[in-house]
């Protein structure tokens, strides 16, 4: 009889191991078959014009993204991000945030290499922007990258100079330094007042005027005009608007006011 119990021990220990080493081999082989993630390596992006890789960008313009991918399974997705924190939101502007998942044929392979170039809005704000590369594959398993890009206004303008009054009959000076990456296509000037009473002799005054001939299509320029004010404008405060436009059709607009005295 206790042969018997000795010998069932013997078995049951006997399964027990052999399970054991069943159930180690079977993850022995899971771990053998599974798939490392993805790599991306060479990640590059900058202004889309020339492939730039200076990790910059003009706004109406595009950015330039590329990676290579080292996938050992098929890449199932690739997305992109890019967003900013906190800038602050001008006139005529808007937030911007952008996403994309990119699931093109070229892409659901072994080792693609990812290229593709996204508009970047006119009217957005200048500043940092984050950008988030995310490559997923057929196995689940995604990697990502991170990096950071300057979004810049394509035309900036320098410290203005402008006479803050002017006594009518005579004329005020506005200077200023423009840097227009496209080129200066025109500079507008566009001068009037509210609810000015008019008294005997006045006449309403509204100035407009383009000036083309000495900044047309140069990049970098100074704008330096003298204004005349007829001597029946009434007297009071006047808004002016100065507006650069590029060759690309981008704006920039400076906002001021001057006192017009008798």
């Amino acid at each position: 009889m206790r042969t018997n119990i000795k010998m069932s021990n013997f078995k049951l220990l006997a399964i027990v191991a052999f399970l054991g080493l069943f159930l180690q081999s079977c993850s022995s082989d899971d771990d053998s078959n599974s798939l490392n993630a993805p790599i991306i390596t060479d990640f590059e992006y900058g202004e889309g014009g020339d492939h730039s890789t200076e990790q910059y960008v003009y706004k109406g313009s595009d950015i330039h993204l590329e990676a290579k991918i080292n996938a050992e399974a098929t890449v199932k997705s690739i997305s992109i991000s890019i967003h900013a924190h906190d800038l602050e939101i001008g006139e005529d502007e808007v937030d911007w945030d952008f996403e994309k998942v990119f699931t093109d044929e070229k892409y659901l392979a072994i080792n693609p290499t990812f290229h593709e170039h996204v508009d970047v809005p006119a009217n957005i704000p200048a500043g940092e922007y984050h950008i988030e590369l995310v490559v997923t594959d057929e196995e689940g398993n995604s990697t990502e990258i991170e990096g950071h890009i300057d979004v810049k206004d394509p035309i900036t303008l320098g410290e203005v100079s402008i006479d803050e009054s002017v006594a009518r009959g005579t004329d005020f000076h506005a200077e200023f330094m423009i840097n227009a990456v496209n080129g200066i296509h025109n500079i507008t000037v566009d001068i009037h007042a509210h609810g000015l009473t008019l008294k005997d002799g006045e006449v309403e005054w509204d100035f407009e005027k383009e000036y083309l001939e000495k900044y047309h299509e140069k990049t970098e320029a100074e704008f330096h005009e003298h204004i005349d004010v007829p001597a029946t404008a009434p007297a009071g405060e006047y808004h002016m608007v100065f507006t650069v436009e590029d060759e690309d059709g981008n704006t920039k607009k400076y906002d001021t006011h001057i006192d017009v005295t008798e």
